[in-house]
């Protein structure tokens, strides 16, 4: 049976090759697709995959596209439209790829409708773990990781027990400056930024990689995703990016998973998981590689990391107010309005004027992160 799908964000990175994996299997149904603003490859992707439903978040570029679709496919707008999407009656499972907190209320709808998730949206779990793991057990749907590296480890852990776990080793390119150091590192420019040794990913996560604040945000999403505790989850720099993370067992063993840096590997398993599938991808050659390298992360000049650790340690909306702080602060830099490392110190300002709440619910959730963006707006301002 034909399983069928619906990607929120499909004409970001992930979206894009989530496509290119459907067109080279042929055995899913796209059902649904939606994006943010850019209609013209929205239309592209229509024509080849024949959605029935699309959303579009910016209303006037939905009404453009309405004037350009023909034929039987419905274009929704907003959040609404993300939702509908999200919730299609014959979807079955959700690739949810969009960036930021947009896809936090789309996600959760999709969980309560029943639908599996194909999670590559960090801010899901980042800022609403406990409540999307509450809604997962409670719905009984399946959310399986899309990032690299959470797939290696749920890869890792298959046939392994739980209570065997010793710590999750969780790899990082280190990204284009690792060997800087922070007198180098004032001096980075945009173009420095989202030069990704490895990686060809979207802008944001891209300038994530930069600050290894993209480790810390898949830190907190393993300590949900695998039920451990955040002293057990261990980075570890590996600057060829071929082995995408481990796991060390009581016994000493280490079981960790390889391949080339190409995403469209992890999409795959998302999507066809627990089954495996051929494809024509370009296969992994150890002696093309020839050598590994491990080191440890320099927390002196990616103090991102270390935030991380300390706002998942505090809990409650802490994580929240991280993850809005880096999404403001990430968009100021992309806009040539902060320097490189003003983005840490934005963060670090913005969790130092925050009063923790429990985060158990999406409002408390939503007001943390535009109470964040405010504070940073004020900053900036006030900095004037």
């Amino acid at each position: 049976m034909m399983k069928k799908i619906a990607i929120l964000g499909s004409t970001g990175s992930i979206g894009r090759q989530t496509l290119e994996v459907v067109l080279e299997q042929r055995d899913i149904e796209v059902c649904g697709l939606t994006t943010n603003t850019n209609i013209d490859l929205l239309e592209e992707q229509i024509n080849i995959y024949n959605p029935s439903l699309v959303a579009v978040m910016d209303r006037q570029q939905a009404a453009k596209l309405r004037t350009r679709i023909v034929g039987s496919i419905t274009v929704l707008e907003g959040m609404e439209g993300l939702i509908k999407v999200a919730t299609m009656a014959q979807v079955d499972m959700v690739v949810t790829a969009v960036v930021g907190m947009i896809g936090l209320r789309p996600t959760i709808e999709a969980i309560k409708a029943g639908k599996d998730i194909a999670l590559a949206n960090k801010e899901t779990l980042v800022t609403a773990g406990e409540l999307i793991m509450k809604l997962v057990k409670a719905y009984q749907v399946r959310l399986v990781p899309v990032d690299s590296e959470h797939s290696a480890i749920m890869q890792s852990l298959e046939g392994e027990s739980h209570l065997a776990i010793e710590s999750i080793l969780l790899t990082a390119s280190g990204g284009p400056f690792r060997t800087w150091d922070t007198e180098a590192m004032k001096k980075v420019t945009l173009a420095d930024a989202l030069k990704h040794p490895n990686w060809s990913m979207g802008k944001k996560i891209t300038i994530d990689s930069a600050t290894l604040m993209n480790k810390g945000l898949e830190v907190i999403e393993a300590k949900w995703l695998f039920d451990v505790k955040m002293a057990d989850i261990k980075v570890i720099i590996h600057p060829q990016s071929i082995i995408h993370s481990m796991v060390q067992y009581i016994d000493g063993s280490v079981i960790g998973q390889m391949g080339l840096p190409d995403m469209k590997l992890p999409i795959q398993y998302a999507l066809y998981y627990p089954e495996r599938k051929y494809n024509q991808y370009k296969r992994l050659k150890l002696s093309d590689i020839q050598t590994l390298t491990f080191e440890e992360p320099c927390h002196n000049n990616f103090p991102c990391l270390n935030y991380a650790y300390e706002a998942m340690t505090i809990g409650g909306t802490m994580p929240t107010v991280l993850n809005a702080a880096n999404e403001k602060a990430v968009c100021l830099f992309l806009s040539g309005q902060i320097e490189f490392l003003d983005i840490p110190k934005l963060i670090e300002y913005a969790m130092s004027k925050h009063d923790v709440k429990e985060a158990d619910t999406l409002e408390i959730i939503l007001e943390t992160e535009k109470w964040a963006h405010e504070t940073i707006d004020s900053y900036i301002k006030s900095s004037k």
